[in-house]
């Protein structure tokens, strides 16, 4: 059993998103642009992660995703388990066929049946918000509420400063002197 970067990448992602669920929803760009991971992927994964309700999205200016129950109800296997990442050890992926169609079990089927089960009862005992605590306890800088702008009804003025004469008498009077 491998854990591939979806899995990995899905659960970097929320430890970002859960130290930030106090600003607002936070844009998958800035994870992206923080975690270095590519955009259409963590656009991918999240929507897996919305699909089992583990974030919420939100449209429009100043949009994106925040969690979607709290940080303490959310485990790495709910993550690992909504990006579709399989947690199997088994090479028949628990249909117990590993020798072939009618062969029947490998000798070391229960073996890994037992890692897996293992590997899910750990992963359920992590939540989401001991590794945000985690986080914090190393120190991590988490940056204050985005800057919220006001767009105003009344455009901006500035005085135009003309240096140019204004007509073809000033403009005849620029070169007589």
């Amino acid at each position: 059993m491998r854990l591939t970067t979806k899995g990995r990448f899905a659960v970097t992602a929320m430890i970002d998103l859960a130290l930030r669920e106090n600003t607002g929803p936070v844009a998958l760009a800035a994870i992206s642009a923080r975690q270095q991971i590519s955009l259409s992927y963590l656009e991918q994964l999240f929507g897996k992660l919305r699909r089992h309700e583990l974030v919420e999205s939100t449209r429009g200016p100043g949009g994106g995703y925040s969690l979607g129950r709290p940080s303490e109800e959310i485990t790495v296997a709910d993550i690992i388990v909504a990006v579709d990442e399989p947690l199997d050890a088994t090479s028949c992926a628990g249909k117990e066929n590993c020798m072939g169609q009618d062969a029947g079990r490998c000798m070391t089927h229960d073996l890994w049946a037992s890692l897996n089960t293992k590997m899910i009862e750990y992963l359920s005992s992590i939540s989401l918000k001991a590794l945000v605590q985690e986080q914090v306890a190393k120190g991590i800088a988490i940056e204050g509420a985005p800057v919220k702008r006001a767009i105003s009804t009344q455009p901006v003025v500035k005085p135009i400063r003309i240096t140019a004469p204004n007509s073809v008498f000033a403009f005849g009077a620029a070169f007589s002197k």
